[in-house]
């Protein structure tokens, strides 16, 4: 074996990227259970990979065919229900995790100097999931499939002198067609799975680079030995790889009671108008998103102007770009700033939330009125953090993760 691996090594550096990123990467080790959420999303990403690919072998990408293909997979194909589940669940669930594993770079402040790219990396894996997700939208081409694809791809037409032809082009035709299907569907199973799996490698790339951050921000590159091993550092293999099974064994138990008691989570996960065929004649009752993207649904909805809601929608993601410049705390952990710093983090997680709620729900006065105040403190938690992160008194970060 170590012959094979010397012939191998010496066309291919599989023992050092073995060693750089996992057996001799160090990581803190204070990691709590927030640092599961990242080896989950990679988790749920193959889940999605692979199931996805036994789902095309019965899918017929056509307008005609497509929910009828739905329907043989589901009782006709050999274990093609439980595929079918396992892909819709874990879409629900890569949004779980990632939704998690966002907020603990906001406790933690993962996305502060020398961080930056790791979570410009990530903002952009997760813009490019929820564009593979709204065009795994369309694919089964039920009800809510076809007249959310709608409304969504309506919006464009609000950008001015462009809008028009933009939703045209989108569309590959002046109305949402077998076209739209085809196009939805070699980008949700060929390009956008490229550009996740790029990003997702960038991603690891850059964290290794600068190395993993710490629920107390403590950078322990600063205290090595005399080998240059950091004193507060373990090797990511085995102790983290052992230590994620466990995080990988409960998820699985949750998500596996899903997949066989749960897989439509009332309504949430596989929406109850798309078990009927798409009908450009029968517009569904009440039409919104699922329930990953209604928090920047309801932020569209509460603003009157359709342009400005449009931007409005756009802005909300756009700002978490450059979040990393708009903190100026010299602390990273949230336990180590100022009562400010935690209120306000409070007041963003729970706004989120209930656009969330508010999304789902049909529009009634009072729920915009909700909105518009969530969507007010959304963005206020970004526009007042240079100001508040600044004026506002920190305690002293210890040296050691032990300290």
């Amino acid at each position: 074996m170590s012959k094979f691996m010397e012939w191998v090594d010496a066309r291919f550096p599989a023992t050092k990227m073995w060693e750089d990123h996992l057996a001799k990467y160090y990581a803190p080790k204070n990691f709590n259970f927030l640092y599961f959420f990242g080896s989950l999303a990679l988790l749920v990403l193959v889940n999605q990979i692979i199931t996805g690919v036994w789902l095309t072998m019965s899918f017929e990408p056509s307008a005609e065919g497509a929910f009828a293909s739905v329907e043989y997979i589901m009782r006709d194909v050999e274990y093609g229900w439980i595929l079918r589940y396992l892909h819709s669940t874990g879409a629900s669930a890569f949004f779980v995790v990632v939704y998690l594993h966002m907020f603990r770079g906001l406790l933690y402040g993962s996305y502060q100097k020398p961080r930056e790219l790791v979570w410009i990396f990530g903002m952009m894996i997760y813009l490019a999931l929820m564009a593979e997700a709204f065009m795994g939208y369309l694919l089964p081409w039920g009800q809510m499939s076809y007249w959310g694809a709608q409304v969504i791809i309506s919006l464009f037409g609000a950008i001015p002198v462009i809008g028009n032809d933009l939703t045209e082009w989108i569309r590959g035709d002046y109305l949402i067609s077998g076209i739209t299907l085809n196009r939805f569907f070699a980008l949700h199973v060929i390009a956008l799975p490229i550009v996740i799996l790029g990003l997702v490698v960038l991603h690891i790339l850059a964290l290794h680079e600068v190395g993993s951050n710490n629920p107390k921000g403590v950078d322990i590159k600063k205290l090595k030995d005399e080998n240059g091993i950091p004193l507060d550092g373990i090797p990511f293999h085995p102790y983290y790889t052992v230590k994620d099974i466990v995080g990988v064994v409960v998820f699985l138990f949750v998500f596996c009671a899903v997949v066989f008691f749960f897989p439509e989570m009332g309504g949430y996960f596989l929406e109850k108008p798309n078990f009927e065929a798409a009908n450009a004649l029968k517009t569904p009752e009440h039409i919104a998103p699922v329930w990953y993207f209604t928090p920047f649904y309801a932020i569209l909805r509460a603003v009157p102007d359709k342009l400005l809601g449009v931007i409005a929608m756009g802005a909300a993601i756009a700002v978490l770009f450059v979040l990393p410049w708009l903190d100026r705390s010299p602390v990273k952990a949230m336990r180590y700033k100022g009562w400010l710093s935690k209120i306000w983090l409070l007041v963003f997680c729970v706004s989120f939330v209930i656009l969330g709620v508010l999304g789902v729900l049909s529009p009634t006065p009072g729920r915009t009125l909700l909105s518009q105040i969530c969507t007010a403190l959304y963005f206020a938690y970004f526009i007042f953090m240079p100001f508040y992160t600044r004026m506002e008194k920190t305690k002293p970060v210890p040296e050691r993760v032990d300290g």
